[in-house]
C-alpha cells in the first residue's frame, strides 16, 4: 500500500511558513528503510518567529482573543479539533504507521485517544469558569479572599516519537484549555501527524499564534526553544539525558517545567496469579508499541516457585505475536523507529549476553523480514542487578527476568532503580496488592494489569522519571498560575499605626505646650 506523505512547512502564526534556512529532514519508513518524504527543519531563527507569534497571541487585545476568554469559548475549539481528528482518523493512523513503524491497530487506537483527550479537556475548560473566584474560608471576618486560576503564558511543548500525536495531545489540550499559547516541537523522527494536526487547527480557525508547530532537530530547534527567555514554561517528554538539559536551561531563568522521562519499570508476578493472564499482561506491558514505551514493565520479577512454568508460558505467548509489516492485519509487533535505535537495542542484547545473561528467547532480527528495523520479542534470564540490561532503559522489545522468594525481596528488587515511572503487581491476594501499591516507588502502580492509561488519571514519575503530572485535573493545573486576591471589607481603619494628627489637633497641641 503506497501512502502519500503530505509535504508541509512550519506552522507559525496560523500560516505555513518555509524555514528561514530552507532546510528539510528526510522521513524514513522504519518498516522498509525507504525515504518516503521530508519535513521542514527549523532552526533558532524560526523558533524566534514562533515564540514571538505565541507571545503576541497571548496578549493580543489585552488577552481577550484567547488568554482571558472563558473556558467555554476555548472548549469549542477543543471539541472541534476532536471531531476533525476523528474525521481523519484512518488517514492519520496510516501516516503514523509509515512514520513510526507501529502496528496500524495501535496508531488507530492512538487517534481515538487524541480525540478523547481534547474532548476531556474541553469539559475541564468549561468547569474552570465556575471555579474562578471561589471564596476561601479565612478566620478574620474583616477580609475576604479568593483565588484566580490564570494561564501561565507561552509554553514550549517538546514531545517524543513513540506516540507522536497522542503525546502532543496530552500537552496541547490542557495548555489551550488553560488559556496558554504554545509552540510544539515534535521529535524529528516522527513529526508527520503533528504537521497534519496543524492543518486541523487551520480548519477549525484557532486564532493565529495560539498554537505553533516547528519541526526539526533537537539541537537546532528544541534547544533554542527550551532556552528562549520569552517562553514561560517548558513541558518535555523524552529521555532523562535530554530532560536534564531542559531542566538546566529552565533553571537559568527559574521557569517552571514538567518532565516525563525514562523508566525501568518492574512487574511482580506472585505464585497465586493466573499464569495465562499474567503472561499476557507481562508481554503486553513490555512488547506493546514495539517495546518503545517509557513506562514499559521491562523488569519481570517472578516468584521462584512458578518461574520455570511461567517462562514457558511467556515463550508460548511471544511465539504467537505476529511480527510483520505494521500495515498488515493482525500485526502486533512492528519496526523500531530508526536504524540508530535498532542498533542501540541490539547492543543492549549483545552486552547482556557478554555480561553472562542468557537470551532465553528472541534477540535477533526475524528471519522472514529482510528489510526494516525489526527485532524479535526478547526474553533475557540469568540477570544480575549490576547488569546494564537491569539498570538502563532499552526502549525496545526486551524483557529481563529475576526471581524472588519473599514479598520484601520482591519490593527491594522492584525499587532497585534510578527510575520511578510505573510498576505492576500480579496477585489474587488483594491485601498483598494494597501493601505493594504503597511500597512501590512509582508514579503509577497497576494491579493485575500493565499499561492502561486514562485521560482522567494522573500520569508522571518519581526519581529520575520526571517532575510533575500530566492528564486529569493535574494536567490542567500544570498550565495554570494561582493568584490570591484578598479584599479588606471592613469600614474600620486597620489601626496598626497611630494616625497622624489633623492640622487643628496639631495647632491645639502646640498652644497647650
Amino acid at each position: 500500500m503506497a501512502i502519500q506523505i503530505p509535504s508541509r512547512q512550519l506552522f507559525i502564526d496560523g500560516e505555513w511558513r518555509e524555514p528561514v534556512l530552507k532546510k528539510r529532514i528526510p522521513i524514513i519508513n522504519p518498516a522498509s528503510e525507504e525515504i518516503v518524504g521530508d519535513i521542514p527543519a527549523a532552526t533558532a531563527e524560526d523558533v524566534e518567529i514562533a515564540v514571538d507569534a505565541a507571545r503576541r497571541a497571548f496578549s493580543r487585545n489585552g488577552g481577550k482573543d484567547w488568554a482571558s476568554t472563558s473556558g467555554a469559548f476555548r472548549a469549542k475549539f477543543l471539541r472541534a479539533i476532536a471531531s476533525a481528528v476523528l474525521e481523519r482518523k484512518s488517514e492519520l493512523a496510516l501516516l503514523e504507521v509509515v512514520d513510526t513503524g507501529k502496528p496500524l491497530v495501535e496508531t488507530a487506537s492512538d487517534m481515538d485517544g487524541v480525540a478523547s483527550c481534547f474532548n476531556y479537556y474541553a469539559e475541564l475548560a468549561e468547569a474552570l469558569d465556575a471555579k474562578q473566584k471561589a471564596p476561601i474560608s479565612i478566620p478574620v471576618q474583616s477580609f475576604k479572599s479568593y483565588v484566580l486560576k490564570e494561564p501561565i503564558g507561552v509554553i514550549a511543548l517538546i514531545t517524543p516519537w513513540n506516540y507522536p500525536l497522542l503525546m502532543a495531545a496530552w500537552k496541547i489540550a490542557p495548555a489551550l484549555a488553560a488559556g496558554c499559547t504554545a509552540i510544539l516541537k515534535p521529535s524529528e523522527l516522527a513529526s508527520v501527524t503533528c504537521l497534519e494536526f496543524a492543518e486541523i487547527c487551520r480548519q477549525v480557525d484557532i486564532p493565529p499564534g495560539v498554537l505553533n508547530i516547528v519541526t526539526g532537530l533537537g539541537s537546532e530547534a528544541g534547544a533554542p526553544l527550551a532556552s528562549h527567555p520569552h517562553v514561560d514554561k517548558i513541558s518535555f517528554t523524552g529521555s532523562t539525558a535530554t530532560g536534564i538539559k531542559v531542566m538546566t536551561a529552565a533553571a537559568q531563568m527559574v521557569k517552571p517545567i514538567s518532565l516525563e522521562l525514562g523508566g525501568k519499570s518492574p512487574i511482580i508476578v506472585f505464585e497465586d496469579g493466573d499464569l495465562n493472564n499474567a503472561a499476557e499482561w507481562t508481554i503486553y506491558g513490555c512488547f506493546k508499541t514495539n517495546g518503545q514505551i517509557c513506562s514499559a514493565t521491562s523488569r519481570l520479577i517472578v516468584h521462584e516457585s512458578i518461574a520455570a512454568d511461567f517462562l514457558v508460558k511467556l515463550i508460548d505467548w511471544s511465539k504467537n505475536i505476529k511480527i510483520s509489516d505494521p500495515l498488515e492485519d493482525g500485526c502486533r509487533l512492528g519496526a523500531i523507529i530508526s536504524q540508530g535505535q535498532y542498533e542501540k537495542v541490539m547492543n543492549f542484547i549483545s552486552t547482556a549476553k557478554n555480561e553472562g545473561a542468557t537470551i532465553l528467547y528472541g534477540g535477533a532480527r526475524p528471519q522472514h523480514l529482510r528489510k526494516g528495523f525489526f527485532i524479535e520479542p526478547t526474553i533475557i534470564t540469568d540477570v544480575s542487578t549490576s547488569m546494564q540490561i537491569w539498570r538502563e532503559e532499552v526502549f525496545g522489545p526486551v524483557l529481563c527476568v529475576k526471581t524472588f522468594s519473599t514479598e520484601n525481596e520482591a519490593i527491594e528488587l522492584a525499587n532497585d532503580t534510578d527510575y520511578g515511572l510505573g510498576a505492576a503487581v500480579i496477585s489474587k491476594d488483594l491485601e498483598r496488592c494494597e501493601r505493594l501499591t504503597k511500597a512501590l516507588q512509582a508514579g503509577t502502580v497497576w494491579v493485575n494489569c500493565s499499561q492502561p492509561c486514562f485521560d482522567q488519571t494522573a500520569w508522571g514519575g518519581n526519581k529520575r522519571s520526571g517532575i510533575g503530572r500530566e492528564l486529569g485535573e493535574w494536567g490542567l493545573d500544570s498550565y495554570l498560575s494561582i493568584k490570591q486576591v484578598t479584599h479588606y471589607i471592613s469600614n474600620e481603619p486597620w489601626g496598626w499605626y497611630s494616625p497622624p494628627q489633623s492640622s487643628e489637633e496639631l495647632e491645639r497641641s502646640q498652644k497647650q505646650n
